[in-house]
């Protein structure tokens, strides 16, 4: 897959790319109804034999379109983001970068510009898709703009459960613990990816040591708790349990939550290694202990909890990052 970065206003010529079916949408998450739309623009393309693009944007629209929004958190950051799009075989990935300029382009310029401009034959989006100042343009006024140069396909809501699958139920999903429940939503455990830093190696002296993973990218946290989780060292996957929180038995002032995992059966050296944390389970809230024994002990169960789960999953229809 080859990746193109768009800044507005562009130069690009019909002469500088081939001919593709493009999946438009903002695509956090890459989540079932995303994935619906890409396979749909997959198969078109094969069907038309020319390659197959996506184009998405960087960064979330709302920092630019709203004043009180400086920091947005992702279901997928964009290296993340662009790392399931090549799983999944796309040919071109456009990021448009998303500026003032951009967003005040008429539906009509953008069409012209980044539809037709960049040799667009076929154009697949979700229902629900807007382009152009305003957000003027839809998928049902786009014939209009099109003016027969290009033809379109229009995927229509997925659902779950009689709710919509978004981007937005998952985020909800992921900042409340419930992360068992997102695999039928997004099609995967939830994952984030990090590196293993030092800690304060607390965790060795009483039986439990854990890698310490300072997380790369601005990912929505999931809710504070201890989880079971599986965490990839390379290419391997280990099983665990996770303490996502402010360690209230130990510090009396921490701010910034951390995420500790201890994994069973496991004694290499991981340190400044990149891993990726997948998130199964929540197995209960953080709280303080009174004593370390009675830290120790519960640790001891949250443990043979998450071993439990880990033995109850059938790995055929487990889902992987």
């Amino acid at each position: 897959m080859k990746t193109i970065h768009i800044t507005h206003p562009h130069s690009y010529t019909q002469t500088d790319f081939p001919p593709t079916v493009l999946a438009l949408g903002y695509f956090d998450g890459v989540h079932l109804g995303h994935k619906k739309v890409v396979e749909t623009a997959k198969k078109e393309a094969e069907n038309l034999g020319i390659a197959c693009s996506v184009m998405s944007f960087d960064p979330h629209p709302s920092i630019v379109l709203k004043k009180d929004i400086t920091h947005v958190e992702y279901i997928t950051p964009l290296n993340h983001k662009e790392e399931l799009f090549a799983e999944m075989g796309i040919d071109y990935l456009y990021i448009v970068n998303f500026s003032a300029e951009f967003a005040s382009l008429s539906p009509q310029q953008f069409v012209d510009e980044y539809i037709v401009g960049l040799q667009v034959k076929h154009v697949v989006a979700g229902f629900d898709f807007t382009f152009g100042r305003y957000g003027k343009g839809t998928m049902e006024s786009l014939p209009e703009y099109a003016k027969e140069r290009f033809t379109q396909t229009t995927v229509e809501k997925l659902t779950y459960r009689d709710e919509k699958v978004s981007s937005t139920l998952i985020r909800d999903l992921i900042q409340s613990g419930k992360v068992e429940q997102l695999p039928p939503v997004l099609g995967r455990y939830y994952s984030l990816k990090g590196t293993v830093v030092d800690g304060d190696k607390r965790g060795r002296t009483i039986g439990f040591p854990t890698a310490n993973i300072k997380v790369n990218g601005d990912y929505i946290i999931p809710k504070m708790g201890v989880y079971a989780v599986r965490l990839r060292v390379e290419s391997t996957w280990y099983n665990g349990v996770c303490n996502l929180g402010l360690k209230p038995t130990f510090h009396e002032n921490k701010t910034e939550p951390s995420v500790e995992v201890h994994l069973f059966d496991f004694n290499k050296d991981i340190y400044h290694e990149e891993v990726t944390v997948e998130w199964h389970m929540r197995i209960r809230s953080e709280r303080k202990f009174s004593s370390i024994d009675e830290l120790v002990k519960q640790i001891g169960l949250d443990k043979e909890k998450a071993k439990e789960y880990f033995e109850k999953i059938d790995e055929h229809t487990c889902f992987l990052s």
